[in-house]
């Protein structure tokens, strides 16, 4: 068995073969069933299986785009339960964007901040009060609201507008550190969810507790975009914007500053490393991504309240960036692609399958047991098994090794380069003369 494995291991062509009968077997799996979470969740699964195996860079984006623009939206929409696997997907997708711009904050420039969802806030109220009637009770001129064909346009304002709050939020906290900083944090983000709950009076801006409804949907091209399935495309383009600018950050002179300011502020500082701009950075980018999801979550849900972002949704964001991984891209989307789904869609169908149970006089649970009541629990056991068996995250972050010969004979061509051209610019200068 171990040879078979270790054949497996070492033949790249072999990989390649199991994982498209594997992707073929639970795409048709999903098709023939009609209705079948697990089928789903097999089908998902396959992204994590295209990770480590070890084909080149890009076959694996060909492979993962094939499974998400096309595979994945036809294996599903062969049955009933076509636009709630879609929900799903759209959620996965608006989670993982979210967790990513967390992982800067925290991940890698080493900020914990427990109020993040308020950039998810700020963005969603952003196209929500304009994309309705609210905006007449405030704006003095214009017609509200404003069509499906504004939401392209809020998607960058929505982007923009979080990103000045982060900048807001970074200025007066950045005298504090650890866990003055989470506190400082988690009020930020109580205030937002406070003040978009009482801006009903005198003007009435966001309409109070009683939320924003009937939130203008997409348009494109004269086409509305109204259920899950044609969200999902539009998470998907912006998700893979998110993933290739975080990526790109990742290796870039600012991503290694936020890595350097995570291990050791003094040592970064003394390098020359600016702390208060390096973390504002890091502030604003991060609330980018969220307040770019709050504009197509609000334009999914088409309905918005203050209840929307509490506390526990910052928890949960915080929750997948610390299962996946602190710091590893590829473990965030990982972590918050399992919490999404396990708060739901696995939850919600064990607890359907135990009130079944109860119904037909199978089992019986007392009330306070009830699997409504203990789905938290479920999930919060779940949670404590992850952080004693995979305690750095579910895919941990690894550092660039450099090969230590290379980078020395690279610097020594360079060296012998400039010794050859050093004296054609003496000879240059004297003739000059």
């Amino acid at each position: 068995m171990k040879k078979i494995l270790d054949q497996i291991r070492g033949n790249k062509w072999l990989q390649l073969g199991l994982l498209v009968g594997y992707i073929a077997l639970t795409s048709l799996s999903l098709i023939l069933a009609q209705r079948s979470v697990a089928a789903f969740l097999l089908l998902l699964l396959s992204f994590l299986l295209l990770y480590y195996t070890k084909l080149p860079n890009w076959s694996k984006w060909a492979i993962g785009l094939a499974i998400m623009f096309f595979i994945l939206p036809f294996s599903a929409m062969q049955g009933p339960a076509y636009q709630e696997y879609m929900d799903v997907a759209t959620l996965v997708g608006i989670y993982v964007s979210m967790a990513l711009g967390l992982n800067i904050v925290v991940g890698m420039a080493g900020l914990l901040d427990l109020g993040f969802v308020a950039f998810f806030a700020v963005g969603a109220y952003t196209y929500g009060i304009f994309a309705t009637a609210q905006a007449n009770n405030f704006m003095p001129f214009g017609t509200y609201p404003l069509s499906g064909n504004s939401f392209w346009i809020f998607i960058i304002l929505g982007c923009f507008v979080a990103a000045l709050f982060g900048v807001l939020l970074g200025i007066p906290v950045l005298r504090v550190k650890g866990d003055y900083l989470a506190i400082v944090t988690l009020g930020f983000g109580e205030i937002i969810r406070i003040v978009f709950n009482n801006m009903d009076q005198p003007v009435n801006i966001t309409n109070g507790a009683l939320g924003l409804s009937s939130i203008a949907p997409p348009k494109i091209f004269g086409i509305e975009l109204l259920y899950s399935n044609q969200i999902y495309f539009v998470v998907l383009f912006i998700l893979l914007f998110i993933i290739f600018a975080v990526r790109s950050l990742e290796h870039s002179k600012l991503g290694r500053s936020w890595k350097a300011v995570r291990e050791n502020e003094i040592a970064a500082q003394a390098m020359g490393i600016p702390l208060v701009k390096t973390k504002l950075m890091a502030f604003a980018i991060g609330a980018s991504f969220s307040g770019m999801m709050g504009v197509v979550f609000a334009a999914k849900q088409a309905f918005i309240d203050p209840t929307s972002f509490t506390l526990l949704q910052s928890i949960n964001i915080l929750v997948m960036v610390l299962l996946g991984g602190m710091g590893s891209v590829p473990g965030v989307i990982l972590g918050a692609a399992v919490v999404t789904i396990l708060n739901a869609q696995v939850l919600n169908e064990l607890t359907m399958w135990f009130n079944s149970l109860s119904t037909a006089g199978i089992i019986t649970l007392p009330d306070a047991m009830s699997p409504v009541k203990m789905q938290r629990f479920f999930f919060g056991a779940l949670l404590i098994l992850f952080a004693l068996y995979r305690s750095k995250g579910l895919i941990p972050a690894k550092n660039v090794v450099y090969d230590k010969r290379k980078f020395l004979s690279e610097k020594g061509t360079k060296k012998r380069l400039q010794s050859v051209a050093a004296p054609k610019e003496d000879e240059h200068d004297h003739t000059g003369s």
